[in-house]
């Protein structure tokens, strides 16, 4: 997977192995002269196969006779508790005091079991590679990826090469929202130029990217919550059970965010538990999407809280305030962090504002058959993987005095070659024309993790602001050379180095010339960063939903969402991050659904079958910010790419429950579902 050393996921996929895992595993590479002539060849392929007994079902898969990796040779390089012998990825816990004694003890206990599906991130630049030989015989690969330097890696194994030998550039590309943190498309073109010594690409139809992609996990998530008559949470316990499919590049770690970004919401409770398993199964490997386990983890936990609130008769957003993680906690379930920055109070109550919660909630008759109502959740995120995610820059004056800014993260459309530039600007006190970004070529880039985890505008963001501050320094002291005077005596204003009591100065623009036709070194400067703490976003998301009594159609009305990302670097990609991510979220709600035939064949294979909202199926979506400031970011900022995602589900779930008295725990939340449940009361 496209994880930083030591890489977690378990080495078990091989290329063009013997043993098919999956309807859509990679039989055969075929390679030839036009499309024309490769559907030709494929044509006749014949295919002999040996008709195995798989395991479809995640709730089985753990213990099966059936095994998905029955081979000697499978391997997990880190302790993450797998074992192929019982369709083991991964399993682990931890706890914190007596969750069963506590439990026990408490005056209102929920014990509920939530399920979702494995979403897939349907982008519309669907996986592709080209891959050449350049005149040194070394492998060329120009791909969509989100992580160009772990693609070398990873290629540089497959092939047995140094990675010395590969080369990996990152054009101008489409999203990817986790689907690209894996080495999907860029193996197989790979293998032909190494093979031919010819140029070769790849580009996945829609259908291939369905049906062999990197989706969301499915996951089935038991939570128990128990709480004291005036609602103070005094234990949650989760289990969650996640289905990594074929091959688990991304299984053991996606899973621990399921917990690790759900139970930390809610201030220390007396006791609490987490526990997961992450099973092998027959069908299409999971990946990494946008909001990577947190996701589902707070649709369960959100979901859990709503229902608390019903059994306790209070207000859910009484009870969340009454709950909720606050300024200068620390979390013990969130790696004993002590949060320095939090404005989860005030997005609750901007919130509120904004749907006018107390003049809605929890339902409103319309006399028409229809009713509607109003739902809640929280959420958080982090800002990059602590100890781990590396962000790195170069920057350096050219002739004239402009800039040439080199950034290992991968621009996926979200933005950061903008973001980067304009923290740079702001440090160097020029106009943003005067930043060139160079975009990810690992032969030139400093190494980046890669864009994922939240981490850019946190991570490599701050290495901007290093890197910015000590080129300050030596373009003064650059200065005080040419000048013949003290440094310490000079400062500079973005365009001129200069003595605020004196005559002398010089122009960024002459030092530029100088340096560059007449001195033995660059003016240049280069940050590595890393983070000890992984700060989180928060998010409140309230929902309006108008519920069809006699059908159990569900329409969403309104959606008022306010995030806690700190210091908003940029409004305008702020919002349209959030807005994005919300769009995603509510089709993970209300629409996206994944399913298998009897024999493991994906029947929603297109995007006629994979149902995804438009413009009219979301609503009235606004979205404000509520500004906290996070001493360890770049001008204060935490992440906000993720956690948007987060509060529809939940927060849709809630006000279908308030309208019409359903608690829907499996998504999609259908009008069949929501029908079926109203009938049943």
């Amino acid at each position: 997977a496209g994880q930083t050393y030591p890489e977690p996921s378990p080495y078990d996929r091989l290329i063009l192995d013997q043993r098919l895992r999956f309807a859509g595993d990679a039989a055969a590479i075929v390679a030839g002269e036009t499309e024309e002539a490769v559907d030709r060849a494929l044509r006749l392929i014949k295919v002999e196969y040996e008709v195995l007994e798989p395991v479809l079902d995640f709730r089985q898969a753990k213990d099966s006779e059936i095994l998905v990796h029955p081979e000697d040779n499978w391997k997990s390089l880190c302790p993450v508790g797998a074992d192929n012998r019982r369709n083991l990825c991964a399993c682990g816990g931890e706890e914190n005091g007596d969750v069963d004694g506590t439990l026990e003890k408490c005056e209102v206990v929920i014990d509920r079991v939530y399920h979702t599906k494995a979403n897939q991130q349907a982008m519309m630049e669907t996986f592709r590679a080209y891959t050449y030989l350049d005149t040194y015989g070394r492998l060329n690969v120009v791909a969509s990826t989100q992580i160009p330097f772990h693609v070398r890696r990873i290629l540089a194994h497959a092939l047995d090469i140094p990675k010395s030998m590969v080369r990996v550039i990152k054009p101008r590309i489409g999203g990817g929202f986790g689907a690209k943190q894996t080495v999907v498309a860029e193996v197989y073109p790979a293998i032909v130029t190494m093979k031919t010594g010819r140029a070769a690409k790849m580009v996945y139809t829609r259908y291939e990217s369905q049906i062999a992609s990197s989706p969301r996990h499915e996951m089935e998530i038991h939570v128990r919550l128990g709480a004291d008559a005036e609602g103070t949470i005094k234990a949650i316990d989760v289990y969650t059970l996640s289905n990594t499919g074929a091959y688990g590049e991304h299984g053991p770690t996606t899973v621990g965010l399921s917990g690790h970004k759900s139970i930390p919401l809610y201030r220390t409770p007396e006791a609490f538990r987490f526990r997961y398993d992450v099973v092998y199964t027959n069908v299409m490997s999971s990946g990494a999407y946008r909001g990577y386990g947190a996701t589902q983890g707070i649709f369960a936990v959100e979901s859990a809280v709503n229902e608390l609130a019903a059994a306790l008769h209070m207000d859910p957003v009484a009870l969340r305030e009454k709950n909720m993680v606050k300024e200068g906690d620390v979390m013990p379930a969130y790696y004993g962090e002590k949060l320095n920055s939090c404005a989860l109070d005030r997005c609750m109550a901007r919130a509120k504002e904004m749907i006018g919660w107390d003049q809605k909630f929890p339902r409103v008759d319309m006399g028409n058959g229809k009713v509607r109502g109003v739902g809640v959740a929280m959420a958080m995120q982090g800002s990059s993987i602590s100890n781990v995610d590396v962000g790195s820059v170069e920057i350096r004056v050219n002739d004239d005095g402009f800039y040439t800014l080199m950034i290992g993260a991968s621009d996926m459309g979200t933005g950061c070659d903008t973001i980067l530039a304009q923290m740079a600007a702001d440090c160097l006190e020029c106009d943003m024309d005067q930043i060139v970004v160079h975009g990810t070529d690992t032969d030139v880039s400093p190494y980046d993790s890669g864009s994922y985890a939240s981490s850019t505008t946190y991570l490599t963001g701050m290495a901007v602001v290093r890197a910015c501050e000590e080129l300050r320094r030596k373009i003064v002291d650059k200065g005080a050379e040419y000048l013949n005077c003290c440094g310490e005596t000079l400062e500079f204003d973005g365009k001129r180095v200069y003595q605020p009591d004196g005559e002398l100065e010089i122009s960024l623009k002459d030092i530029g010339n100088r340096v560059m036709c007449f001195n033995e070194k660059m003016l240049s400067a280069g940050y590595t960063h890393t983070s000890p703490v992984s700060p989180p976003p928060f998010m409140v998301g309230m929902a309006e939903v108008e519920v069809d009594t006699e059908t159990g159609d569900v329409r969403l009305i309104d959606y008022a969402a306010v995030v806690d990302c700190g210091t908003v670097i940029n409004p305008n990609l702020a919002r349209v991050q959030t807005e994005g991510g919300i769009a995603q979220g509510i089709g993970m709600a209300l629409y996206e659904d994944i399913t298998y035939t009897e024999k493991g064949r994906l029947i929603e294979n297109s995007l006629m079958q994979y149902k995804l909202p438009t413009r009219l199926d979301v609503g009235n979506v606004r979205v404000e910010f509520e500004s906290s400031y996070e001493p360890t970011g770049p001008f204060g900022a935490k992440s906000i790419g993720e956690i948007v995602i987060n509060t529809p589900s939940p927060a849709i779930a809630g006000a279908v429950a308030n309208a019409v008295g359903v608690q829907i725990r499996e998504l999609p939340i259908t009008a069949e579902k929501v029908y079926k449940g109203m009938r049943e009361l």
